[in-house]
Parts: C-alpha cells; sequence; structure tokens
C-alpha cells in the first residue's frame, strides 16, 4: 500500500462507503516570529479543517514529556491508543493524517500507528495546503473506535543501536545540514552528529510544493547515501520528529527503516557520547 495520498485520491476515499478516518496534527517547532508565541495547532484546527478531521496533539498524545529520552520521547502507549480511539480509529478502519504542510508532524503519527499495528495508513501529499476541497469549523464527535496499540518489536533505535547502525549499517541524519555539521545547534545542548551518521536532510525528500518527489527519485536519493533495501537502515533528527518524515520517504522508495526516537535531543544531553563535527560522518 502506497503511504501517501493525494488531496484528488483523499475526496474520492472520503465519498466512499468506507472514509478513512482523518487526523489533523498541525504542530510546529518554532514560534510564531510575529508575536513570538508558540504555535497553537489546535487554535489553528479549530479556524478550519478538513470536514471529520480530529486534532491530535504531538506533544501530549504522540509523545510523552521531554526529558533523559529526548525532547519528544515515545508516549505512553494508553494515552496514545485512548487519544486514537477517540478520533475513531479502530483495526479496520484506514486513517489519513495531514498537518500544515511540511509533514513532519503527520509522518510521527503516521509511523506510530504503523509501528504500533496499525495496518492502513496514509499521509496526505503535501498536507493542508494542497487540500482544495471544502473546510469547517465545528469539531467532530466521531463514534469510538476499538485500536489497541501493540508495539512491533523492530523498527525502534535506542542510543546504544543507533551508534551501532551507525558502524554496521547506514545511520541517516535528517536535520538541516548546518546542524549536522554544527556550525549552529539552535536548540540542543551540543552542535555536530553521530560518529558514522551521513547527512540526509528531509528538505530533499520533497518538491518545491511540499509533495513528496516520486518513488524513484527517492531510491536514487537514498541510494547515493548508501541506504538500499538489502542495508540496515536507520534514521535521526532532533527529536524523533522529522525523522518519522524521513522514514516515510524511504518507505515510499522501498527501504525499511527504523527510527531512533530519542534523536540528537537525547545523544546530546548525555556527555559520555561521542560527538563528530563537519561534513564528515566520522
Amino acid at each position: 500500500m502506497n503511504a501517501i495520498i493525494s488531496a484528488s485520491e483523499l475526496a474520492d476515499a472520503l465519498r466512499s462507503e468506507r472514509p478513512p478516518v482523518l487526523l489533523d496534527v498541525r504542530w510546529q517547532l518554532s514560534t510564531a516570529a510575529a508575536a513570538g508565541e508558540p504555535f497553537d495547532g489546535r487554535a489553528a484546527y479549530a479556524s478550519g479543517h478538513v470536514p471529520g478531521a480530529v486534532f491530535v496533539d504531538l506533544d501530549r498524545e504522540l509523545a510523552s514529556a521531554p526529558g533523559a529520552r529526548g525532547r519528544h520521547p515515545l508516549p505512553d502507549l494508553d494515552v496514545f491508543g485512548a487519544a486514537m480511539r477517540r478520533a475513531g480509529v479502530s483495526a479496520g478502519t484506514p486513517v489519513v493524517a495531514y498537518d500544515g504542510g511540511i509533514g513532519w508532524a503527520a509522518a510521527r503519527a503516521w509511523w506510530l500507528l504503523r509501528w504500533t499495528g496499525h495496518p492502513d495508513v496514509r499521509v496526505l501529499d503535501g498536507g493542508l495546503p494542497a487540500w482544495d476541497g471544502p473546510s469547517e469549523t465545528e469539531a467532530p464527535t466521531p463514534a469510538e473506535g476499538d485500536f489497541v496499540p501493540e508495539p512491533a518489536g523492530s523498527g525502534v533505535l535506542d542510543a546504544d543501536g543507533a551508534a551501532a547502525l551507525a558502524r554496521a549499517g547506514v545511520l541517516l541524519d535528517a536535520r538541516a545540514g548546518e546542524r549536522y555539521r554544527g556550525e549552529v545547534e539552535p536548540i540542543d545542548p551540543v552542535g555536530g552528529h553521530i560518529p558514522g551518521a551521513v547527512s540526509a536532510p528531509t528538505s530533499d525528500n520533497v518538491d518545491a510544493d511540499g509533495r513528496f518527489r516520486p518513488a524513484a527519485e527517492l531510491r536514487a536519493r537514498f541510494g547515493r547515501l548508501g541506504a538500499t533495501p538489502d542495508a540496515p537502515v536507520g534514521v535521526y533528527c532532533g527529536s524523533g520528529v522529522s525523522a518519522a518524515h524521513e522514514v516515510l520517504a524511504l518507505e515510499i522508495a522501498g527501504i525499511p527503516a527504523a527510527l531512533y526516537v530519542g534523536s540528537w535531543s537525547e545523544w546530546s544531553s548525555d556527555p559520555a557520547r561521542p560527538v563528530a563535527v563537519g561534513p564528515d560522518p566520522q
């Protein structure tokens, strides 16, 4: 199954006999430039959303509280499961997640649902800006779903696993190149990257409209970085959000990949962990 869905395909699906559950996962890492206030995804949702969509709070429902395991550690599964059931998610219903367009937050929801056993989840390609259908401001009250998250035994890396994969496989760093090189670090205490990791910014996954590049282009891109279907591949970013976008791009390319959820926010907080700087992986 394709991991993404176009706006026109979504419109058709919503008119079908088996419409998908819609998750609105609008979220931003940065603050609003003009007012200096944190981005309020719930307020954005209330101002207009795809009809039938339910708002999902990334910071509270798709992650646990920040701490030693990073800024966006794995959520408590009871909290995550309750949020999905509240949104109407059942094991047998298709799900489509979207965000404000960058794709990171929607990909986090996609990854979590896939990792915990849901078989039919897609991300709206291009996010809400790609949607040209009607919108609504009222929050729906869907029937309670029955989805119970059951984590897979694979697909997740801890810090030691990420370090090992950087030596024995391919570990991709999904952050911007300047953060990978350690030239700037606006969030975490130390700049640089995990030794052995390869720079692979998420910005190269999409075109100028924010839509994913074709599978062949993505396959070629990742192949140049050493990531192929036959190689063990993992991804990290700052806190396990944009890295989910990279895992999604790899999925489109036909390349399975694990996610280091703690990512750089966990790694860099431990002074015992080595740090590499500059363009060279080592």
